[in-house]
């Protein structure tokens, strides 16, 4: 990916968020909370790259929602969401559909989680909307209690 920006304050993956969630009563699938790598928030339309893997299988992406300001999103839709914003201080919630969910017990939680930094352009780059990416990215095992 070359040059690329990347501050971690804290866990990207929160520990303990790791949980089934519910829908008409039934394990719709699995959801846990990330924060931005990063010294500030950013628009959701800043996202270039969103995917989960669970116990190293990759997750469709079809499979997967971004929550965030009590709102769903489909990862082909991150891109025009100019006006949502994600606060530094506020997690999102990443939705995986997977029926029945995942089991009780440790799973290995993979984030690839990339934004352009619109302020920031690549030194030395001639093609235009070049920006130094912002790699939010991690992997943790998490418990599901």
């Amino acid at each position: 990916m070359g040059l690329q920006m990347r501050i971690v304050l804290r866990d990207i993956l929160r520990k303990k968020s790791l949980k089934n969630y519910y829908l008409r009563g039934q394990v719709e699938g699995f959801q846990f909370e990330v924060f931005l790598a990063n010294y500030r928030g950013h628009f959701l339309s800043t996202m270039e790259q969103l995917a989960v893997s669970i116990d190293d299988q990759p997750v469709p992406k079809k499979d997967i929602l971004f929550c965030l300001n009590g709102k769903e999103f489909i990862v082909d839709d991150l891109k025009n969401q100019s006006n949502e914003f994600w606060n530094i201080a506020v997690p999102a919630t990443i939705k995986v559909r997977k029926p029945g969910g995942l089991e009780k017990g440790t799973h290995k939680v993979g984030l690839t989680l990339v934004l352009r930094n619109p302020y920031l352009p690549k030194p030395g780059s001639s093609e235009p909307h070049s920006y130094i990416p912002i790699n939010s990215s991690d992997e943790q095992f998490l418990e599901l209690g």
